[in-house]
C-alpha cells in the first residue's frame, strides 16, 4: 500500500462530512473597502454607502465575491498547522489546485456575519499526489440562500 492510498483510505472515512467550520465572521465596510483597494474593483455598490442607500436593491453596500472567496482559508482555519496534522495524517504539503465551480447565490450585505463550511466530497489516488475536492459553503446569518458555493481542489503531497 502507497503512501497516497494510506491517505485515501484514510480520508474516505470524512467525505461528506464536515472538517472545518468557522464561526460568524463581520464583514465590514472598512474590509470592503480594503479589498476594492487592493483589487481596483471600487465600483460604488461596494465602496458608496451613501449611493447604495439610494440606488441599490440592497440598500446597503454588498461585499465583493471575490472577497467571500478569499475569506475561505481563513474562516475554515484550513491554513493552520492543526488543520493539517488532524486531516493529513503523512502529508507534507498542499497545493491550491484550483476551483470546479464557484456561485454567490446571495449578497453579503455590509455589516452581515457569514460562517464557512468546508466539506471533502472526492479524493483520488494520482500516484505522484493525492487530489481532493471540498465543497465550501458560505452561509450569512439570518439569511436562508448562501453567501458562496464551490468546489476547491487540493493536491496533497506526502
Amino acid at each position: 500500500m502507497s503512501k497516497y492510498d494510506k491517505l485515501v483510505e484514510f480520508y474516505k472515512t470524512k467525505l461528506n462530512s464536515i472538517v472545518a467550520e468557522s464561526d460568524w465572521f463581520k464583514v465590514d465596510q472598512e474590509l470592503i473597502d480594503r479589498f476594492a483597494e487592493v483589487t481596483g474593483d471600487k465600483q460604488w455598490i461596494h465602496t458608496d454607502p451613501m449611493r447604495a442607500k439610494k440606488e441599490s436593491p440592497y440598500k446597503k453596500t454588498i461585499a465583493h465575491g471575490f472577497l467571500t472567496l478569499s475569506l475561505i482559508p481563513y474562516l475554515t482555519k484550513s491554513n493552520k498547522e492543526e488543520f493539517f496534522e488532524k486531516n493529513y495524517p503523512g502529508m507534507k504539503y498542499r497545493v491550491n489546485y484550483g476551483l470546479n465551480k464557484v456561485r454567490f447565490p446571495a449578497p453579503v450585505k455590509e455589516g452581515s456575519y457569514i460562517k464557512a463550511k468546508l466539506i471533502p466530497i472526492s479524493i483520488e489516488n494520482l500516484g505522484d499526489s493525492a487530489e481532493i475536492v471540498y465543497k465550501i459553503i458560505v452561509n450569512i446569518k439570518g439569511e436562508e440562500k448562501p453567501a458562496m458555493v464551490a468546489e476547491q481542489v487540493f493536491r496533497l503531497f506526502a
